[in-house]
């Protein structure tokens, strides 16, 4: 986690939409570069060098500053707002993520997320019972002070906003912020953008693709201090939300349902596994009345030795790239196994992770594994 500012200045906001919109950079990657740089400026300026010698023969995509200034004035004319990581409006549960978005568009009223957040999550051909147990839950939820946080979906996502649309609720979408998806779903997308919020970690205009989903989902769960999913099959989107929600530290709940509904399966066996079961929503307010979250992250620089750009002796880094790149495979491994296998400080070794993730050689997985592309 990159060290809280608490000023951005335009030209702050240009770099760092430069940087997080840059070609293989992703939240993680760009974690790691502030910690090495200490700067989005001076992150930019490093990244050819850093492409290079992960291997990369072409150089990146990097948006120019005039392309950052229109997506910023487009966003101001629709009314919304880019936030970024360590300004106070940042919600504070999400900030805790690893692979957290270093920026943030929100639609709507910011404020919502500063309250406590509870996820509701559940099947798009939701049962008329199980819609009308999500709106009863987001209702009592919102009225006891939580924001209902969903993804703006068919069947439970959208009975979870309607039941807590006038005490407060947030969408989650998986595409742009002006992007309306599904298209059905039209009205309640204003209605949110009037009276709840609309957050999204896409540029505007992006079209939702399935790959978009999951990075969709982990927003839910971070954002929340648990998540409750009402209805999912075996193999459901809401059960990956209750994954992400696990690895990260929070509450997962599940109401149970029918063993002869399909929909109710993937609840039932979220149950068996340690789930809380929730029929009210009291089940929820009490369970997560003293929850708390506490940022796990390293001071400032800590893992790059020196701090923020200090030199490096490029003799001892291109032997250790040899190490780390003949100790990778296609086969995901755990950043801290290799740290230890290499023998090399975490900071040589995240350097060189960055430069093979820039050159397009490296793929990040769940659970702060890597492995070779």
């Amino acid at each position: 986690m990159h060290a809280p500012q608490s000023q951005f200045t335009r030209q702050d906001r240009i770099d760092w939409l430069r940087l997080i919109r840059t070609e293989n950079v992703g939240p993680i990657t760009f974690a790691r570069l502030l910690e090495r740089f200490g700067t989005a400026t001076a992150a930019l300026a490093a990244l050819p060098d850093l492409a290079r010698k992960g291997g990369r023969q072409q150089p990146l995509r990097v948006p120019p500053k005039a392309e950052v200034e229109r997506e910023l004035a487009a966003l101001e004319k629709r009314g919304a707002r880019l936030i970024c990581k360590g300004e106070a409006e940042y919600p504070r549960p999400l900030a805790t993520v690893d692979d957290a978005p270093p920026v943030l568009t929100v639609l709507g009223f910011p404020g919502l997320l500063a309250r406590p957040c509870v996820g509701i999550v559940g099947a798009r051909n939701a049962s008329i019972v199980g819609r009308k147990m999500a709106e009863k839950l987001a209702h009592d939820l919102a009225d006891a002070g939580f924001t209902v946080v969903s993804g703006l979906a068919r069947g439970i996502d959208t009975a979870a906003h309607e039941g807590s649309l006038a005490k407060g609720t947030a969408a989650v979408v998986a595409g742009g912020i002006d992007v309306i998806y599904p298209p059905e779903n039209e009205a309640l997308y204003r209605e949110l953008a009037q009276r709840g919020a609309i957050i999204a970690e896409s540029p505007l205009g992006t079209e939702p693709q399935a790959r978009h989903f999951p990075r969709r989902n982990r927003l839910i769960s971070g954002l929340s201090l648990g998540v409750v999913v009402v209805e999912a099959a075996l193999k459901s989107g809401s059960l990956i939300t209750a994954r992400f929600a696990a690895e990260q530290g929070r509450d997962v709940f599940a109401v149970p349902g029918s063993p002869l509904d399909p929909r109710a399966q993937g609840c039932n066996r979220l149950i068996k596994e340690g789930a809380g079961l929730v029929e009210t929503a009291e089940d929820v307010i009490l369970a997560l009345r003293n929850a708390s979250l506490s940022p796990l992250s390293e001071p400032p620089g800590g893992l790059f030795r020196g701090g923020p750009g200090a030199p490096v002796d490029e003799k001892m880094m291109d032997k250790a790239r040899a190490i780390v790149v003949e100790s990778l495979s296609p086969t995901p491994v755990l950043i801290d196994e290799l740290v230890r296998g290499c023998q090399l400080s975490a900071g040589v070794v995240l350097t060189i992770l960055l430069e093979l993730e820039l050159a397009g050689r490296l793929q990040r997985h769940p659970g702060g594994r890597v492995s070779l592309i």
